[in-house]
């Protein structure tokens, strides 16, 4: 199964595709509804507009056969706690080697734009991030399939 944090995700074309050629569920989580392709493989879950109301959803039904994608650290660490493949929207999984550090950079940044420090934020896709999420995104989901 697939979960996705699907507010803002730019990657939502990427997943249905290799889920459909893979045969596997999506539920897309969102505080409002979103258009989404007609395949019973696919389903979009509308929760309250409360502050992380999304995530915590996510976080309640995740389990370890499953692929969270998410651009959120916070949540993405919450995923990694409870044993899943988290995925970001450029390629990178986060596990338990590189999620405390992805935490740290988030707060360091964070602080420097309340400082005025930095005031960009995330690149924006390319076609090697896509390309690379879409690798990361095969080969993560192939693994889950082989678990028993």
């Amino acid at each position: 199964m697939i979960y996705v944090d699907a507010d803002g995700c730019p990657v939502k074309e990427e997943i249905y595709k290799v889920a459909e050629r893979l045969q596997v569920e999506v539920i897309l989580v969102a505080n409002h509804h979103m258009n989404i392709p007609m395949n019973k493989l696919f389903r979009m879950e509308v929760v309250s507009t409360g502050f992380d109301a999304a995530d915590d959803w996510i976080v309640e039904h995740v389990t370890p056969k499953d692929l969270v994608v998410t651009g959120d650290i916070l949540l993405a660490e919450r995923c990694v706690k409870k044993g899943s493949r988290v995925l970001g929207h450029k390629g990178v999984e986060f596990n338990e080697d590189n999620i405390g550090m992805s935490v740290a950079n988030r707060e360091l940044m964070q602080n420097l734009r309340h400082m005025g420090e930095n005031r960009g934020g995330p690149a924006p896709m390319d076609k090697k991030a896509r390309s690379q999420f879409l690798g990361t995104l095969d080969q993560i989901l192939n693994a889950l399939k082989r678990m028993p």
